[in-house]
């Protein structure tokens, strides 16, 4: 197992979607044990996708705070309700937004075993696995702050959005 780098902000890689796992077999095993050492290398992250280490896979680790959870092809089913608050991302570090998600979600994917199971979140647990998925499809949450959202986590000072999104390649 091995600590993988994380793709900043820019890496045109994190603009990519990513494809599905089509066998789960060793090779995916070893991208979620080194994913889940990358995620916990450092205190205080709470998710990482596939594509943010380099890895155009659907796969996603996370801890909201109840332990590791191990996402294959995960596909919301059903989402509800609204949230606003913050976000950071490990591929923006030193920065974080205020975005809008679904209060709730119900996805299904499969696990390292290969079987197909749901999972339902609220709150932060919504918030995270909607970060996490956005990522497998090429979407960062600063295409999702919302207006005068964007900021520095240390200062709270108000950061230029508009730059952070030109030098990510996204047009606006």
């Amino acid at each position: 197992m091995a600590v993988k780098t994380i793709l900043p902000f820019g890496d045109p890689m994190l603009r990519k979607e990513a494809k599905p796992v089509t066998e789960v077999n060793a090779r995916v095993f070893k991208l979620l044990d080194d994913m889940t050492d990358t995620l916990y290398a450092e205190e205080g992250r709470a998710g990482l996708a596939a594509p943010q280490v380099g890895i155009l896979r659907r796969v996603i680790v996370m801890d909201c705070g109840e332990g590791l959870i191990e996402l294959i092809n995960p596909e919301i089913v059903d989402m509800s309700g609204e949230q606003t608050g913050p976000e950071a991302c490990l591929s923006y570090p030193g920065y974080a937004g205020i975005v809008k998600r679904a209060e709730y979600v119900k996805i299904t994917t499969l696990d390292r075993s290969g079987n197909t199971i749901e999972l339902e979140g609220e709150g932060y647990l919504a918030r995270c696995i909607q970060h996490e998925m956005d990522h497998l499809n090429g979407i960062l949450f600063v295409d999702r702050v919302v207006r005068n959202g964007f900021y520095q986590e240390q200062t709270g000072q108000p950061a230029d959005l508009a730059e952070v999104i030109r030098l990510t390649n996204r047009k606006f």
